[in-house]
């Protein structure tokens, strides 16, 4: 049985002990272990999760599945019709259970509760990334796609996929 809960600066340790069992898991194929480090602690951070939430508007919501925490979703309002998928992320052992697809479906409905008017997600995705088929499955399209320097000589070489919720 699959539960949610929307975060608070409280679970920013959580959210860091998730994403390190996540994030590395996901990207190992793709990014060198010296990118992966910089990107974990330019995103997963104590201090830049506090940041996201008290001052970047990121909205956290937690997954569990039978009371043990199994993934989360990040949100970002970034225009007056525009939202932001930032971060959906499953722990490996939980992949199969429809995690994923469970915290994409409450971060649309958070957006549309929120904004009851028509709008639209977007999120970037590694073009290399084998989750591209699950958004595409959730309807996300993509596009356009970029290379966006994060520091460090690294890029993001993301495809931006979006959808528009009703």
């Amino acid at each position: 049985m699959l539960a949610i809960r929307k975060a608070t600066v409280a679970d920013c340790e959580l959210i860091h002990t998730l994403a390190w069992q996540t994030f590395p898991e996901t990207y190992k194929d793709i990014l060198s272990p010296e990118q992966s480090e910089y990107m974990m602690e330019w995103m997963y951070s104590l201090e830049n999760l506090r940041k996201q939430m008290e001052e970047e508007g990121h909205i956290y919501f937690i997954a569990y599945h039978n009371d043990e925490a199994c993934g989360y979703v990040s949100i970002q309002q970034q225009g007056e019709n525009l939202f932001h998928l930032q971060k959906i992320y499953v722990l490996p052992s939980f992949r199969g259970v429809h995690c994923g697809s469970f915290l994409f479906h409450e971060a649309v409905r958070y957006i549309k509760e929120i904004h009851p008017t028509p709008c639209v997600m977007e999120l970037n995705v590694n073009r290399n990334n084998k989750a591209l088929k699950f958004y595409e499955h959730m309807g996300m399209r993509i596009v356009r796609e970029g290379d966006f320097p994060i520091g460090n000589g690294y890029y993001m070489n993301d495809y931006i996929m979006e959808l528009e919720i009703d």
